[in-house]
């Protein structure tokens, strides 16, 4: 019997730049590779910037570069719908998957398209005027026109089939601990964190809230002098903002701004906060939350969006504007080392319970299977 042939159109993954779709779609990759499955040959089309950062992972496909950067959504937009739908075609692939949210305007291949959230719908002020305007010419006619719409929360599955009128499919994300990489290095002495310390790790776009987690980090400084709060992750519209509200409040001693930390310097930094504090106003998912959960990292999470549906009972839910409440929450956690330990150990059965990349990746192989054998 001979395989079918499945791509993957990566284009769109500029690492370090689209957030936890990046993580969620490498490590399901990842995961897909490790279940081998004899029935299927996939082909992953990239960007040279992947194959750069991912070199280990494009060795284990068969993989076509582009010889594009992938920085340029205008030149990328221009490749998916030209070198993509030629490479394809001459690849023969029955079945093309976009992970990016959109497929491309140009195609011969039956596609899949997984989409991470609607926030650009439904949320247009934290974008760009350009963006938002070609998620509205294209989304629609990418849900319509793909075989299967893949997403990752029932959240979001509920928001697209509500605003499309089209099923989806749930692949949801997982969490391996033998996939996490170690430090080189002590991080305590290296990000000279003195005390006890909160871990907020996410780019500063407007939806992710960090002025209401700074403002009531003032208040748990004011009782407990020593504490800090560790941001990671690169600047985005709200850096300048950000910054001056942290000069503002007197908490430069008291706030550790990481930028890019490679992945053991964060599983560290997950291991040994005191928390996860996760004020975002808008998630399709939240990587970091399962992530923290996966080291037993205690979780205070916003009741928004899709994070309620990922923390269940084993965090504390806030409302993501109410600053006394991340207040008291945080100072809780400071102050009472058994409730701490109860939400790490509540996390981390919430996620060998639930979110496993081999279950994530057995259903990716079954959709593809189903889908692949009816292409045409």
């Amino acid at each position: 019997m001979s395989r079918l042939r499945v791509g993957v159109n990566l284009l769109w993954l500029v690492p370090g730049e689209v957030g936890g779709s990046e993580e969620y779609t490498v490590r399901l990759l990842a995961a897909l590779r490790d279940l081998d499955p004899d029935d299927i040959d996939v082909t992953l089309f990239v960007s040279r910037s992947f194959l750069d950062t991912y070199a280990d992972l494009a060795a284990r496909f068969t993989t076509v570069v582009c010889p594009i950067s992938g920085r340029s959504r205008a030149i990328r937009i221009a490749a998916e719908s030209s070198w993509l739908l030629v490479e394809a075609r001459r690849r023969r692939v029955r079945l093309l998957h976009h992970g990016g949210g959109t497929i491309p305007p140009l195609r011969a291949t039956p596609a899949i398209v997984t989409i991470h959230d609607l926030q650009p719908l439904l949320l247009p002020e934290n974008f760009s005027r350009g963006k938002t305007a070609y998620l509205r010419w294209r989304l629609r006619p990418s849900v319509r026109k793909s075989r299967a719409v893949v997403t990752l929360t029932a959240y979001t599955a509920s928001t697209i089939t509500d605003t499309f009128g089209v099923p989806v499919e749930l692949v949801p994300p997982g969490y391996t601990a033998a996939l996490d990489a170690q430090p080189t290095r002590d991080p305590r002495s290296a990000f000279e964190l003195t005390g006890p310390f909160f871990l907020y790790p996410a780019i500063t776009y407007p939806h992710k809230n960090h002025a209401t987690l700074v403002r009531a980090f003032a208040g748990v400084v004011a009782t407990h002098p020593d504490a800090l709060l560790v941001l990671t992750h690169r600047a985005a519209q709200m850096e300048d903002e950000l910054r001056a509200l942290i000069a503002q409040l007197g908490l430069t001693k008291n706030v550790r701004r990481l930028g890019h930390v490679d992945r053991g310097d964060l599983n560290w930094l997950y291991a040994n906060a005191v928390a996860l504090t996760f004020p975002s106003r808008f998630e399709g998912f939240g990587m970091p939350v399962l992530e923290a959960m996966g080291h037993r990292c205690a979780v205070i999470a916003a009741r928004s969006a899709a994070l309620p549906s990922v923390v269940g009972d084993a965090g504390v839910l806030v409302d993501p504007d109410d600053e006394r409440a991340w207040t008291a929450a945080m100072v809780d956690l400071l102050d009472h080392d058994a409730h701490r330990a109860e939400l790490a150990g509540a996390g981390a059965a919430r996620v060998e319970r639930e979110y496993q990349w081999q279950a994530s990746a057995e259903r990716l192989h079954r959709l593809y299977v189903r889908l692949g054998t009816t292409s045409s």
